[in-house]
């Protein structure tokens, strides 16, 4: 009877749900890979039209831009994090089949639940995360567990100052002397509605052109959060 029930019920082969991760792992890792690449194109375009600001004197569009090249770099940062905690995972799982081999079956593996539990924990990766997570528990790789939220908001408060000294940083970097002669008092400046002409034809000029730099910067920055995202 117990013969005919292990037929029935048969377990998963290790070796066959290794390979099935690993190559889920290495098509997220691929994917990754792809968003950087996507990314850096964006980040080239937006370099361009930080020169352009400047050298049109416009300092306000030029730091809102530089602003989006620090978020875009520390996305990027993320993603290679995210990728070389994947590779991580997969060397782990291949060290849990050789085990299994042993003792015949799969073990849990508190590494792998850490790695899994911390890429939960990156929106870009959370449902990719969440599907892993419960194979690999239904397996018994891992245990099941509640994810942490992540606190943004401690973090966003904590890391201003630092994102503004980047922010000058890239200024200097990407548009040269016209940043960095700059007194400190306006590149440190919060990014702002530029102040009206006194001459009223001037004006209408002002507003039109202050129109076409907001529209441009707008499309930007929503290229940038769609290959960010």
């Amino acid at each position: 009877m117990e013969k005919v029930m292990n037929m029935i019920i048969r377990k998963p082969d290790p070796k066959q749900l290794l390979r099935d991760w690993q190559r889920k792992l290495r098509q997220e890792c691929r994917n990754i890979e792809r968003q950087i690449r996507d990314i850096q194109k964006e980040e080239r375009n937006v370099e361009k039209a930080i020169k352009e600001a400047a050298k049109r004197n416009d300092m306000v569009s030029a730091k809102a831009l530089a602003k989006e090249i620090v978020s875009s770099r520390r996305t990027v940062n993320r993603l290679y994090e995210n990728k070389a905690q994947m590779n991580s995972i997969s060397m782990h799982l291949g060290e849990s089949v050789a085990v299994a081999r042993t003792v015949g079956h799969l073990s849990k593996s508190a590494e792998v639940m850490k790695l899994v539990n911390n890429l939960m924990k990156a929106p870009q990766m959370a449902a990719t995360m969440q599907e892993f997570s419960k194979e690999m528990t239904k397996a018994g790789v891992i245990e099941e567990f509640v994810n942490d939220a992540i606190d943004n908001a401690l973090d966003s408060e904590d890391m201003e100052e630092e994102i503004e000294d980047e922010v000058d940083q890239v200024l200097t970097a990407i548009a040269g002397e016209t940043a960095a002669e700059l007194p400190e008092a306006v590149r440190k400046e919060r990014i702002k509605v530029p102040a009206q002409k006194a001459s009223t034809s001037r004006e209408k000029e002002s507003i039109a052109e202050g129109n076409d730099d907001e529209e441009e910067l707008e499309e930007i920055r929503a290229r940038l959060a769609k290959v960010r995202s």
